[in-house]
């Protein structure tokens, strides 16, 4: 983790030093890099996959062909069973995949809700990462990818959690998991980052910005389901002191919502999902028949997104120096009123598919660490040849 490593992509080199897994900067490199024509097709024999376990959704990388990176994502929900998924009839089949973990067996995937009750727990807590809903919903990605191993696997933590959880997580993530219908696949090795920090690596991937980034000082925003974090980025090194993460994000606003509709219809609403299309879509959840308008509710909504700002606010030493201000994270849309409140003399960046904005920038630095490990090797190789 010590070693410095260099990163190969559409002829733009990034010279990262991975200690703590911080980017220190960038330089760009020609074509004709001897060394990178070198490693190339042994890179390209390893399997490299991101996986970001969020509280609202578990997205994942299912693959990679060029500079594209596709993706996919399910609902945070697993529903717990005594026993595996029993054989469904064609007409009842759903999207999902069974995951034993300890005594239990945790139904996952696209068709959850199809599977569970109408108590739908989630795990809105720091101890998130260690709890078997978690390792279900992440062995439920590992299922979906369709590889037969990874060599590499980069997962994500809230930035108020990274030194605290980073360790173990990357130990759990290691080894053979059990993903459901008899298979299994083996993670031989994995790194856990800050979560924004992966979308600040998408972000200067796609604004072209991979040469310049590592002079400029960045502050990306990523409002969750659970947390909303912030960092403070020098290039791509992250400035700790000014960075963090709150538990005020979405889910807040959507428990919020819910028990002022509650009111509003006398008796309990706890329609979730429906509060959260309404919110993105402008459509209004129909209750009792009925649509209901949800318009009055704004204002309190955004209450939660002005109070989540203002806090990040007072660790933004001088606002004035950034030169890049990034808004992802599933919870962008609602939190860029009240960003651009905190921020009015700067241009808030966004980027395309910011629920995917973290797994994204993982997957780029998981190759970066991969490509540039199998460099340092062949160049000891070399040395001693």
């Amino acid at each position: 983790m010590g070693a410095d490593c260099t990163y190969s992509v559409l002829a733009v080199e990034i010279v990262a030093v991975w200690r703590d897994l911080r980017v220190a900067g960038v330089r760009r490199v020609g074509n004709a890099d001897p060394y990178f024509n070198l490693t190339r097709s042994q890179f390209m024999d390893s399997i490299v996959r991101a996986v970001d376990v969020g509280s609202g959704n578990t997205k994942f990388v299912t693959g990679v062909a060029g500079a594209e990176i596709r993706c996919a994502m399910f609902p945070s929900i697993a529903y717990p069973s005594s026993r595996d998924t029993p054989t469904w009839p064609v007409t009842e089949r759903r999207k999902t995949v069974c995951i034993p973990v300890g005594p239990l067996f945790y139904e996952v995937g696209p068709d959850v809700g199809l599977a569970a009750d109408t108590f739908r727990a989630k795990q809105l807590h720091d101890e998130y990462t260690e709890s078997p809903e978690y390792m279900a919903l992440l062995r439920g990605a590992l299922s979906m990818m369709k590889v037969p191993h990874i060599d590499l696997l980069v997962v994500g933590l809230p930035v108020a959690l990274l030194a605290l959880k980073k360790a173990a997580l990357e130990k759990a993530m290691v080894g053979t998991h059990q993903v459901g219908g008899g298979r299994a696949i083996t993670v031989h090795k994995a790194l856990a980052v800050a979560q924004p920090q992966g979308a600040l690596v998408h972000f200067a991937a796609e604004h072209e910005k991979m040469a310049t980034i590592g002079n400029e000082q960045s502050l990306v925003i990523d409002p969750g389901s659970r947390t909303f974090d912030w960092l403070v980025c020098r290039g791509m090194r992250l400035v700790q002191k000014q960075s963090s993460s709150i538990n005020r994000g979405m889910s807040d606003v959507l428990r919020l919502l819910a028990a002022e509709i509650s009111k509003d219809i006398g008796t309990p609403y706890r329609d979730y999902d429906a509060i959260d299309l309404g919110l993105r879509t402008g459509k209004a959840p129909i209750i009792f028949q009925k649509p209901y308008d949800m318009k009055r509710h704004l204002p309190l909504a955004e209450s939660v997104a002005q109070q989540a700002v203002s806090t990040m606010r007072q660790w933004i030493e001088t606002p004035e120096s950034l030169q890049n201000i990034v808004l992802v994270g599933g919870g962008a849309f609602l939190f860029k009123k009240a960003v651009k409140a905190a921020f009015p003399k700067h241009r808030i960046h966004e980027v395309k598919e910011p629920l995917f904005a973290n797994v994204r920038g993982f997957q780029l630095a998981g190759q970066n660490f991969a490509a540039t490990a199998m460099a340092a090797r062949e160049r000891a190789q070399g040395d001693a040849a």
